[in-house]
């Protein structure tokens, strides 16, 4: 018998969590009593990692930029052209959550010690991304300052050299052993989001399921509103390529990538595709794809940005322009620690609502369709990287014609 998915069974835990709190809609009591302590552990669970997990993968992930100086010219463009999207897509995001309204005309109580902290100033918000103290950052779970130290520290390592090996070789370690401890805490989820669910639906009844669907529609729209402004805009602009050239090229990996849910085991199809149909040189693609498969998130931090604003709105809490600029700068920077770990748009959602003090028992409602969103935020992740790879290319004089392409293969 062939053994079921993950995502199944997080999906068939959150269906389970629906039915059953239906039946204990008359006695919710038992609900909150007896299973919700259950979904109480999964979250904190998922709270004990986050920092370590945060700290290890984005030290590693920097200081694997290789020799900063040797980086240059085409690293720096490559980083600033992901960070930049990616910060549009979470804007695109923000947008939706804010037009479509996914947790409108639904209430949730929440207890007073979990509202959405007072807010400091814009200017203060991004002064305080840098943190005074390190290990305070980390003790406290101050995510923006702990993903600027670890970006440091990794920035460091890489300026350091051969002496720093030793050091990274920490992380390195750190990480895997932190991706592991994911797993485990992943294959825990199905019953979490079971626990966490079930009380929800029981308290509130089946008016709670319904915003879910506009969830869907609203991170789907938001993916095809990115690729069509954003992409089609970028390859045009500054690469001089017709979007629909672009757009067919890089459909193998594109599909690729909403079936796999994987942007590292789309890896090899998105390089082909780059090289064969977009005319993006080895040189470059060797060095941009791979990259964008461990920064380049775009779908992810899209998603997040609706996520957050849908949890937000069913517990009733309205976010101050500071805490959605603070969603912005979160998202974008934690997209770099989020490739190669099960489950990561979901951990990396509740770092995002820890950033702007949102509860995470929200999560719990957006766990079960994750599967769902993750298809289309995969997708876009990937075709955010070829989109970056042909812009990178062109900027550097080396972006072949698709058209001479098509010849070479036609001879």
């Amino acid at each position: 018998m062939k053994k079921l998915q993950l995502t199944t069974k997080i999906l068939i835990g959150l269906i389970a969590g629906i039915v059953v709190g239906l039946l204990l809609g008359g006695s919710p009591e038992i609900a909150v009593e007896y299973i919700k302590p259950f979904g109480d552990l999964f979250l904190r669970l998922i709270k004990m990692i986050i920092v370590p997990l945060v700290l290890s993968s984005l030290v590693v992930g920097a200081a694997s930029m290789g020799d900063v100086s040797k980086l240059g010219r085409i690293g720096g463009k490559t980083i600033a052209y992901y960070l930049v999207t990616t910060a549009i897509a979470v804007v695109i995001g923000l947008i939706l959550g804010n037009v479509i309204n996914p947790g409108a005309g639904l209430s949730i109580p929440v207890d007073a010690n979990v509202q959405a902290a007072e807010t400091p100033k814009i200017a203060n918000t991004l002064l305080n991304i840098i943190p005074d103290n390190a290990l305070s950052a980390l003790v406290s779970a101050n995510m923006l300052q702990t993903i600027a130290f670890a970006l440091f520290l990794g920035i460091g390592i890489t300026l350091v050299g051969e002496k720093g090996k030793p050091f990274l070789n920490f992380f390195e370690s750190m990480a895997e052993v932190m991706y592991k401890i994911v797993a485990i805490i992943m294959s825990y989820a199905p019953i979490g989001v079971f626990a966490l669910i079930t009380p929800v639906v029981a308290q509130n009844g089946p008016a709670v399921l319904l915003p879910l669907a506009k969830v869907i529609i609203a991170v789907y729209l938001g993916c095809a509103l990115h690729a069509i402004i954003v992409y089609s805009g970028a390859v045009k602009i500054f690469a001089k390529m017709n979007p629909m050239t672009f757009f067919k090229g890089a459909a193998p990996a594109s599909v690729v990538a909403f079936t796999t849910c994987s942007s590292s085991g789309t890896l090899p199809v998105t390089i082909k595709s780059a090289r064969d149909n977009l005319g993006v040189p080895e040189s470059i693609g060797s060095f941009v794809l791979p990259l964008g498969a461990t920064i380049n998130m775009d779908g992810t931090a899209l998603y997040q940005g609706v996520c957050a604003l849908f949890v937000a709105q069913v517990y009733g809490l309205e976010l101050s322009i500071a805490q959605q600029l603070t969603i912005i700068l979160t998202a974008t920077l934690a997209s770099i620690g989020t490739a190669g770990v099960p489950g990561a748009g979901f951990v990396m959602l509740t770092m995002v609502l820890t950033a702007v003090g949102l509860p995470l028992e929200g999560s719990a409602l957006v766990g079960g369709i994750d599967r769902v969103l993750d298809m289309a935020r995969t997708c876009i992740n990937v075709t955010g990287d070829m989109a970056g790879s042909v812009v990178i290319a062109a900027s550097e004089g080396e972006l072949r014609d698709p058209k001479e392409l098509e010849e070479a293969k036609g001879a």
